[in-house]
């Protein structure tokens, strides 16, 4: 079944989280999106702590904005199999797929994905706060999107400058 909004999210969604100490001591959990079908990072959500409440707050935007994926690929994270996160699949008719634990391989896109993030960026420097990491995740999620080459899509990026100035 193709997406309502936008055909970039027929093929689904991957999610997965990060985990990330900061200099002062104190961590945060980041849940990362990824377009199956187009590799865009549709978000990269930071937050101390991370319910299912708050990947529905996060995702909910998303489908508006994107449509409706025909599933959403996650591991079987507390956050991803509670009873509320699948009643809403269920509701907004998302199949939901999980990754077997310890087979990296069923999500690899989002696990290159959050290879190159923390790479680029989480290894990179230390975050005094949570505000100055989303900051500069922020500032690299337009870069990755728009203009740094994907090998995968032949060289260009998910959403080349020219798109997303048209649409934004």
């Amino acid at each position: 079944m193709p997406a309502t909004g936008s055909a970039s999210l027929s093929a689904g969604l991957v999610t997965f989280f990060i985990n990330i100490a900061q200099r002062n001591g104190a961590s945060y959990k980041m849940l990362t999106v990824l377009d199956e079908y187009t590799r865009e990072a549709l978000t990269v959500t930071a937050k101390p702590k991370m319910s299912n409440a708050d990947v529905l707050e996060a995702l909910y935007p998303l489908l508006l904005k994107h449509g409706k994926p025909e599933f959403i690929r996650s591991d079987n994270g507390p956050e991803f199999i509670a009873e509320a996160f699948q009643a809403w699949l269920t509701k907004v008719g998302v199949k939901p797929i999980r990754i077997y634990p310890g087979s990296p391989w069923e999500n690899g896109y989002n696990e290159r994905f959050n290879g190159t993030l923390r790479r680029e960026v989480l290894n990179a420097e230390w975050f005094l706060t949570i505000d100055q990491a989303r900051t500069a995740i922020g500032i690299w999620l337009k870069q990755y999107n728009r203009i740094r080459p994907h090998q995968a899509l032949n060289m260009r990026p998910p959403v080349p400058e020219t798109l997303a100035k048209i649409g934004a």
